[in-house]
C-alpha cells in the first residue's frame, strides 16, 4: 500500500483547523478516525442577493472504526454546520465507496 507519511510538524501544519482554510475532525480515543475538507469559496457576479459561494473540498479521510461512507455522511454534516453551501469531493483514492450512495454528482 501507498500511503503518505506525515511529520509531527507536517500534520499540524496541514490539519489544524484554521477558520476558512480547513476543517478536521477525529473520533475515538485513541483515535481511529479523521475527515477533513477546506474550504475554497468563489465570489459570485451580478447577483442581487448572493455574493460568495461557499464550496468545501474533501481532503484527507482515514475510516477504521467505521465505513468510509459513514465517516464522509458526518463530514457532509459537519460542513453543513459550518455554513458551506457546497461539498465537493473527486473520484480519486477510495472515493468511490461513497460518491454514488451520499448522490455525489
Amino acid at each position: 500500500k501507498l500511503a503518505p507519511q506525515f511529520t509531527e510538524d507536517e500534520f499540524g501544519h496541514w490539519f489544524t483547523p484554521r477558520d476558512g482554510v480547513v476543517h478536521a475532525y477525529v473520533c475515538g480515543d485513541p483515535v481511529t478516525d479523521m475527515v477533513s475538507f477546506y474550504s475554497l469559496p468563489s465570489s459570485i457576479m451580478r447577483h442581487e442577493r448572493y455574493r460568495t459561494l461557499f464550496a468545501a473540498y474533501s481532503f484527507y479521510n482515514v475510516a477504521t472504526s467505521m465505513t468510509l461512507t459513514e465517516a464522509m455522511q458526518d463530514a457532509l454534516i459537519l460542513a453543513k454546520a459550518a455554513n458551506f453551501d457546497v461539498f465537493n469531493a473527486l473520484d480519486v483514492m477510495q472515493n468511490s465507496q461513497f460518491l454514488e450512495e451520499l448522490k455525489f454528482g
